[in-house]
C-alpha cells in the first residue's frame, strides 16, 4: 500500500512515496516544467510523475499541498480534477498547510516565506482562511520576490535623497541587474517577469546585511514584520490557533528572516501565538497527510 505526499512550490515540486515497509522514493522537479496553472492539464501532468514514481504500484491515498491554490475552491478544484483520474484517496491544500501537518499539529497556522508568502490556517468547520498569497506584483512582503522588490523600493528612496552608491545594498544590486541609472531600478524588477525569476536574487539582500548595509537590514525587519502580520489576521479573524509554523526557501535558508519573524510575533501577539520554524521539507505534512487517509482507505472491488 503506497501514500504519495506531494509538495507543489512555486519553484520546485517535490513527490515522496512511502510503502508499508517504509521504503521511501522521491521526486523533485522545476514546477515550471509540468504546471500550466489548468486543472484538468495539470492533474493527468501530476499524475503521470506520480506513475512514474511509484512504478507501477498502486497507490492508496494521495496528499498534495500547492502553491497557487489559495482558497477552498481553487483546492477543491484541483482535487477533484485528480480525483476523477485517480484511484485513491485524494486531497488538496495549500502548501502553506503542511507545515504543521509535518509536526503533527491540526487546525494550526502555516506560514509560508518562499517564493510568495501566505498564512493558512482552518476554522472549526475545516474552512480555509487564508492571509497574503496576493503575489508578488502587489504582495508577498518578506517573500524571495518580496524582499528584492522592496529592496528596490529602498534603494530608490535612498538615491533619490542623495544617498551613496556606495551603500553594499544598492552596489550588490547594481551588479546583480546590470544596471547602472537609478532610473532602471524599477523596470529592472519588471523585466524579471516572474516571482521565481525576482527571487533568485533575494541572496543578495541578506549579503548586503551583513556587509553593513542599514537599507538591507530594514528590509528584512520590515518583511519579517509584514510575515508577522499575516499570522495575527488570521487570529483576529476568528482563528483559534495558538501556534504559527513558519518555513519555505527564504525563511528556512535565512537566520535572520526567521529571527526576525519569531520576534515580531512575540511582539504583535503579546504572548497569544507561539511560533515555530520548521526546517525539514514540506512534504513531510503531505505525507503525514496521505498516511492518515489511507488508514481510511478500501480497496475497491475488482
Amino acid at each position: 500500500m503506497i501514500r504519495v505526499g506531494i509538495d507543489i512550490g512555486g519553484t520546485k515540486t517535490h513527490l515522496r512515496a512511502c510503502d508499508a515497509a517504509g521504503t521511501a522514493r522521491e521526486l523533485v522537479m522545476p514546477t515550471a516544467d509540468w504546471r500550466v496553472r489548468d486543472w484538468d492539464r495539470d492533474a493527468a501532468a501530476l499524475l503521470e510523475n506520480v506513475k512514474q514514481l511509484v512504478e507501477g504500484g498502486h497507490v492508496a491515498a494521495l496528499a498534495v499541498g500547492a502553491h497557487g491554490c489559495d482558497d477552498t475552491s481553487e483546492c477543491e478544484a484541483f482535487e477533484a480534477a485528480l480525483a476523477r483520474r485517480a484511484t485513491c484517496s485524494v486531497k488538496v491544500v495549500n502548501d502553506a498547510e503542511l507545515l504543521p501537518a509535518a509536526l503533527g499539529y491540526e487546525r494550526q497556522i502555516g506560514l509560508v516565506a518562499g517564493t510568495g508568502s501566505i498564512a493558512v490556517c482552518r476554522d472549526a468547520s475545516r474552512g480555509m482562511m487564508v492571509a497574503g498569497g496576493w503575489g508578488w506584483v502587489i504582495g508577498d512582503e518578506g517573500s524571495a520576490a518580496g524582499l528584492v522588490r522592496e529592496a528596490g523600493r529602498a534603494i530608490s528612496l535612498h538615491l533619490d535623497c542623495g544617498g551613496s552608491f556606495d551603500e553594499p545594498l544598492v552596489r550588490l544590486f547594481f551588479e546583480a541587474f546590470g544596471i547602472r541609472s537609478a532610473a532602471r531600478v524599477g523596470s529592472s524588477i519588471a523585466r524579471q517577469g516572474g516571482a521565481a525569476a525576482l527571487g533568485y536574487h533575494a541572496p543578495l539582500v541578506f549579503a548586503a546585511c551583513e556587509q553593513g548595509s542599514k537599507l538591507a537590514g530594514k528590509v528584512i525587519r520590515d518583511g519579517a514584520r509584514h510575515l508577522a502580520e499575516l499570522a495575527m489576521r488570521l487570529k483576529h479573524n476568528g482563528a483559534a490557533a495558538d501556534m504559527v509554523v513558519a518555513g519555505g526557501g527564504v525563511m528556512v535558508a535565512q537566520e535572520s528572516l526567521a529571527a526576525a519573524f519569531l520576534a515580531e510575533i512575540e511582539v504583535q501577539s503579546r504572548g497569544t501565538l507561539a511560533a515555530r520554524i520548521f526546517h525539514g521539507p514540506p512534504v513531510e505534512g503531505a505525507c503525514r497527510m496521505a498516511e492518515a487517509m489511507a488508514e481510511d482507505w478500501v480497496p475497491a472491488t475488482q
